[in-house]
């Protein structure tokens, strides 16, 4: 037996991007649970979207391995803070950089963050994503298709 909430679980509806304190029940990141041993220590880590979700639970397992973590995130900077704080709770360096992935110069803007206040980057998570769900591929704008390649490939 475990203490993890179980299914159904009531239908949620956020807009994009969605924030974590929101959630009911609220996601487990591993926040409690997760006890590191060192693996990456000393290492550097840019996560993208790692704000909440499988970012946040890697950005976490991540520094109590030992790693420092660059946390990019959108606009979520409640759902960030929140990030950098269980980061810094693990005894490691945080930067929080909020921004839009789907600009080039963001994403040049991060790694010369991570370089100048991480020291260098050893580990690159692409973690942030777009995804919207249509019931036919055949009604996707063509404005979402272009959004979703944008942020989950070029970015």
């Amino acid at each position: 037996m475990n203490d993890y909430p179980q299914p159904p679980f009531a239908e949620q509806q956020q807009s994009m991007p969605g924030r974590t304190d929101a959630m009911k029940p609220r996601p487990d990141h591993g926040e409690t649970s997760y006890k590191g041993s060192g693996k990456l220590a000393g290492m550097k880590a840019v996560i993208t979207g790692a704000d909440s979700g499988i970012g946040r639970a890697v950005a976490i397992a991540y520094a109590r391995e030992g790693a420092d973590v660059l946390v990019s995130y959108l606009s979520e900077d409640d759902d960030a803070a929140e990030t950098g704080r269980l980061i810094e709770q693990a005894g490691r360096k945080v930067v929080l950089v909020s921004g839009d992935i789907q600009n080039a110069s963001h994403c040049r803007a991060i790694i010369d963050r991570a370089v100048q206040e991480l020291g260098g980057i050893d580990i690159l998570v692409n973690n942030a994503a777009h995804q919207a769900t249509f019931d036919d591929i055949g009604d996707i704008p063509d404005a979402e298709w272009e959004l979703c390649i944008r942020v989950n490939i070029h970015a």
